[in-house]
């Protein structure tokens, strides 16, 4: 990673991970969904409010994370908003595979936007999980599965 590439996303990083948007619960959660990383002890509850076709109003989220996982679900409340379930699912897939090295970053930025900064975690295999932990969990409240999202 470029060294340019490397301080924007440690700057990303450091202000979602200090400032978290949305970091908070819904006051009438259609969703919700608790993820946990046992590797890390990242702890966090997602939660999705739907307009009525089904789109996302608003996502919130609580709970104690790494500075990652944090900044990942900051992100992620705030790239989700306005989006299908369809929608939401494709930018997981890109994310996922952004982050475990399995797209081109230049690609993906065009699908993700600012959250292609997470490319950089592809260089720590052990913080994948960290990042990704938020979309399994926002996933799973989407798709209203029951029971704890883990990593493992």
């Amino acid at each position: 990673m470029d060294s340019i590439l490397r301080e924007l996303y440690q700057q990303l990083i450091l202000d979602h991970q200090r400032s978290p948007r949305n970091f908070h619960e819904l006051e009438h959660p259609d969703h919700r969904a608790e993820g946990y990383n046992p590797l890390c002890g990242d702890r966090i509850n997602v939660e999705v409010d739907l307009d009525d076709e089904g789109r996302v109003r608003e996502a919130g989220f609580t709970g104690q994370g790494c500075a990652i996982c944090t900044a990942s679900a900051s992100m992620m409340t705030d790239s989700v908003a306005g989006k299908s379930q369809a929608e939401v699912d494709r930018l997981f897939e890109v994310f996922r595979d952004l982050v475990a090295g399995a797209k081109d970053p230049v690609e993906a930025e065009k699908i993700l936007g600012k959250l292609a900064v997470f490319a950089g975690v592809r260089e720590f295999p052990v913080r994948v999980k960290c990042a990704t932990l938020p979309w399994h969990t926002l996933r799973a409240a989407l798709q209203q599965r029951d029971g704890r999202v883990s990593t493992e």
